[in-house]
């Protein structure tokens, strides 16, 4: 066991012997000095901790010293009682304390207790309460913002992950607090029950016990009461005040001395003032003229110094702020930090900022981390971080997005408007500024706050631009995020299936495929938004097959079987006909005769006036189903899929081509078309 296990022990075991055993005076006089002394501790620690979490034990710490406390009463009420000699430290405390006088003792004792009662105690336990409800009604809002700083890049991981178990961790003291006051307050109205009895049972012992009368009786056995009755009060009364001091402690920069005489003594125009009157008072009224104002001069000489220490610090910290920026314009550019290729960005210009800046009620960052949740539980994957910053270049209305440093779209709103789309059925129109919905490029049109209600009643489709910028950057996020898929993120994937299912991922890799190969897979599936959430099936998949081949192109047709379910669901409605474009067997021939094999793997060698013609009929087809308000759907053979979508990805990028083992039995499926060439 370490030492300071045996203490604490050690300190509770004497607790509950102390209860129980009688111990001699001097044992007393040891234990009581040692109460001061840990009461003294606790008080500076509190006040001196820059912030509450450094005495997140000071709960338990209550308890322990209050336990202890009760004790030693308990024992010195034995020896007062047996003997009428409690030891040194409570005579000296009954005696010195109240000049040997039973009056003014009694007075200072109950003095004692209503501070501790009405002020400390009662003061405590409302701050406890209230800061308590006050952090648990905060936590919402501190988690949203340690989401929406660490969405923008300003902090990391790690430390959003430290200031939630901080939150958690505040959370858990001051709710422990707000019931740790009540031992304080138990213990003040213990020690004081515990004081009529010693004065009551003391009076009885010295009349019947000790013959001495009534009047001597209650001068000995009062004063040892009294004294008693300090050594306990006055360190309840140090652990209360250090409970006070911690429960309305704010400052976590520095400690609170500096901070109490900055903030007090730190304004010369209030030392002015403050002299100005002590000085007047001094000279016209009946007040030591001495005292007062030559305690006035004091003030004001101080506030002199005061000010003129301000102007040399201000004067300093402006010399200071001009040479560390010619030392920066000096410095070697740093070019490292420049490396840096952010995966996702949005940049905006100035009049775009009121969206983003929380201070002036914008959302954009909440809805940034909406966006990452949305993906995660939409395709499974962890979207990087998406950097929000202003860019005086752009117009002022003007939005751009960027994939790895590269631009791949832009947008621009009209602040204080709102976006009308026309849904197809509305029958009278609404005047407006045309435009184009950025993600869809739908015809749309501006409309004011006023014009809202009355475009929403005729059937608009009404948007506010924080939804616009906000669809926009999932639409793009959701196009690129095959790409945005790394290999560190495929490891973080695996090393979480690995807490459930060791044995799988070992199984699977390194031995059969190696990270690269399981990222393609992957990185497959979501180019075609199929999601990769159900990890397990996909790995349990891979591991059945990677033993007969390493093609990722083949290997992801495998995984698309396995996730038959989930690709049923998505494109197809179950026990419902769905209409769907079939592949000529003719076309399918030629597509497979065509596959050559190589070793960076499978590639197509079709004519190029056949390809042409089939994808004229891809064009014709789709554009059919188009017209009566379906999406395409083209389902072919196995063995043909992949290649057949590498054939019309480049033209058809959204286009949706499964195979017919991708198909849950109960679904019903009607041709309406066929791809030929």
């Amino acid at each position: 066991m370490k030492k300071s296990d045996i203490a604490i022990a050690a300190y509770l075991l004497a607790a509950v012997i102390f209860f129980i055993v009688p111990i001699p005076s001097f044992l007393l006089d040891v234990m009581l000095a040692v109460n001061i002394s840990i009461a003294l501790t606790i008080l500076f620690t509190a006040l001196f901790a820059k912030e509450v979490l450094e005495m997140s034990f000071f709960p338990t710490l209550l308890l322990f010293t209050t336990i202890f406390r009760i004790s030693l009463n308990v024992s010195s009420t034995r020896l007062i009682l047996s003997t009428g000699s409690p030891g040194n430290v409570v005579e000296t405390f009954g005696s010195f304390v109240g000049g040997g006088n039973l009056i003014i003792g009694a007075i200072i004792f109950i003095v004692l207790i209503i501070i501790q009662f009405v002020v400390i105690n009662k003061g405590s336990e409302r701050v406890a309460e209230v800061t308590a409800r006050f952090t648990l009604d905060a936590m919402p809002g501190k988690q949203m913002a340690i989401d929406a700083d660490l969405n923008t890049g300003a902090i990391t991981e790690k430390e959003a992950r430290e200031r939630r178990n901080k939150i958690q961790e505040e959370a858990s003291f001051f709710g422990s607090m707000d019931g740790a006051t009540k031992y304080v307050k138990g213990d003040a109205t213990a020690g004081l029950i515990i004081t009529g009895i010693n004065l009551v049972g003391g009076i009885v012992m010295g009349v019947m016990y000790n013959n001495m009368d009534a009047t001597a009786a209650l001068t000995r056995y009062g004063i040892l009461t009294i004294g008693d009755g300090l050594c306990s009060q006055i360190p309840s009364l140090l652990i209360s005040l250090s409970t006070g001091i911690l429960v309305t402690k704010a400052s976590k920069e520095s400690e609170i001395s500096t901070l109490l005489l900055s903030q007090l003594f730190g304004m010369p125009k209030v030392l002015y003032l403050v002299g100005a009157s002590l000085t007047f008072l001094g000279i016209v009224t009946d007040l030591n003229v001495v005292l007062f104002a030559g305690l006035g001069v004091v003030f004001i000489i101080t506030g002199r110094r005061l000010e003129n220490e301000l102007g040399v610090e201000s004067v300093e910290e402006a010399v200071g702020e001009e040479e560390t920026s010619a030392e920066e314009i000096r410095k070697p550019e740093n070019v490292v930090s420049l490396l840096q290729v952010d995966p996702i960005e949005l940049e905006f210009g100035y009049g775009i900022i009121p969206l983003a800046d929380v201070n002036q009620g914008g959302d954009l960052l909440d809805r940034v981390v909406m966006i990452r949740r949305q993906i995660a539980l939409e395709l499974g994957t962890v979207v990087p971080i998406i950097r929000l910053r202003d860019n005086i270049q752009l117009n002022p209305n003007q939005y751009i997005i960027k994939i790895k440093g590269i631009q791949v779209t832009e947008g621009e709103i009209l602040f204080d408007h709102y976006m009308a789309m026309n849904p197809g059925y509305v029958e009278e129109e609404i005047t407006g500024i045309p435009t184009f919905e950025p993600s869809f490029h739908l015809p749309a049109i501006w409309i004011t706050e006023g014009q809202r209600e009355r475009a929403e009643s005729l059937g608009y489709t009404v948007v506010d631009p924080p939804s616009i910028i906000a669809t926009h950057l999932t639409e793009i996020i959701r196009n690129h995020i095959a790409e945005l898929l790394t290999r560190q993120d495929v490891q973080n994937l695996v090393n979480n299936l690995k807490e459930s299912n060791p044995v799988l991922v070992d199984e699977l890799t390194p031995k059969l495929l190696g990270l690269g190969e399981i990222q393609k897979v992957l990185q497959n599936l979501l180019e075609e938004g199929i999601s990769i959430r159900d990890l397990l099936s996909i790995f349990e998949t891979l591991a059945d097959h990677a033993a007969t081949t390493r093609d990722t192109d083949i290997l992801t047709e495998y995984v698309r079987q396995g996730l038959k379910r989930a690709i049923s669901n998505k494109y197809f409605m179950p026990n419902t006909v769905t209409s769907v474009i079939t592949l000529d067997p003719k076309t399918e021939q030629d597509i497979m005769a065509s596959v050559k094999q190589s070793e960076q793997g499978a590639y197509l060698t079709l004519d190029p006036e056949r390809t042409k013609a089939i994808i004229a009929s891809v064009e014709s087809e789709t554009e059919k189903m188009e017209n009566i308000g379906k999406t395409p759907i083209i389902i072919t053979s196995p063995i043909v899929r992949m290649y057949f979508k590498k054939l019309t990805s480049d033209y058809f990028r959204d286009l949706i081509v499964v195979s017919y083992n991708e198909v849950e039995s109960n679904v019903e499926l009607q041709s309406v078309g066929m791809v030929t060439g």
